[in-house]
């Protein structure tokens, strides 16, 4: 019995899966993408900003609002160009840069040392995280006055009010991150012949290294906000000093201007850590919003 060849014309014909036009895989999933109407991220992220210094910008124009209430832009960024002549701008910006960096070097220092030893020891846990919770529910900014009295009104208490904002959202959200290693992986780590010390740092480092980077971020943006309370205490240099000679004055432009480089030094830090993130956390695949 002979069989005769199957005809290409009989068999079903398989129909290719072509991608719509309007998707895109990635490695980290499947993006929707229209081509013809795309905008750049980087142009929708400035349209915020962008449209409310607009809006600033024709509410001060039109006299809607008073340069009694608030300078325009105009006069913000004159003074600015003024400022930064004279060497007044860029001496203040040094100063609290100082400030902000050795009392965020201080601060990321204890809260690394307390969030490893309480995230990696029970014992550590019990002495540690139930001090740091109530001593969170203190407002930091409250403190000020006592740290006048332990420091003085020199340069200590202004370094030791930013240490502390760093502190708590550095410890919590590394402490989190450790105790938040899948107990499978530890355990499959183990059976492989890991010792405390590669688990250590093969597993549960990486593993907290996500929540760590959050804590980064948070800490250095309250880094910044910590100084604007700090530099008002008895300032000789730095931005808080140009903004309390401003407000003696009613010079809203310069307490505008003082503030918008609070903010940049801000936004260019977090910058730098979300550059970093990339870097640090290529082999993990997360989820990047819709398109």
């Amino acid at each position: 019995m002979t069989t005769k060849p199957l005809d290409a014309a009989v068999l079903p014909q398989q129909k290719e899966v072509v991608p719509a036009p309007s998707t895109r895989v990635t490695i980290r999933g499947i993006a929707k993408v229209n081509r013809l109407f795309t905008v750049p991220r980087s142009v929708r992220r400035a349209a915020g900003p962008v449209g409310l210094v607009l809006l600033w910008f024709l509410t001060s124009a039109t006299g809607v609002l008073p340069e009694s209430v608030l300078a325009s832009p105009v006069d913000v960024i004159r003074q600015a160009v003024d400022l930064t002549k004279n060497g007044e701008l860029p001496h203040a910006i040094a100063a609290s840069g100082r400030r902000a960096a050795i009392g965020f070097l201080i601060g990321a220092t204890v809260a690394l040392v307390l969030s490893l030893v309480a995230g990696l020891f029970r014992l550590g846990e019990d002495v540690i995280d139930s001090s740091m919770g109530m001593f969170r529910a203190i407002p930091w900014v409250g403190l000020i006055p006592l740290f006048i009295v332990w420091f003085g009104i020199e340069e200590t208490p202004k370094i030791a009010l930013v240490a502390l904002g760093v502190t708590y959202p550095l410890y919590f959200n590394i402490y989190g991150g450790i105790r938040s290693t899948d107990a499978q992986l530890v355990e499959a780590a183990r059976m492989m012949g890991l010792g405390r010390f590669g688990l250590i740092k093969y597993v549960i480092l990486p593993s907290a290294l996500p929540g760590a980077l959050v804590g980064l971020r948070y800490a250095l943006s309250t880094a910044w906000l910590a100084l604007v309370f700090a530099e008002q205490v008895n300032a000789d240099a730095g931005l808080g000093y140009l903004m309390s000679n401003a407000q003696q004055y009613f010079r809203t432009d310069v307490i505008v201007l003082c503030l918008v480089v609070y903010a940049l030094l801000g936004l260019a830090c977090d910058f730098a850590v979300r550059i970093l993130s990339r870097r640090l956390l290529t082999w993990r695949a997360n989820f990047e919003g819709e398109a």
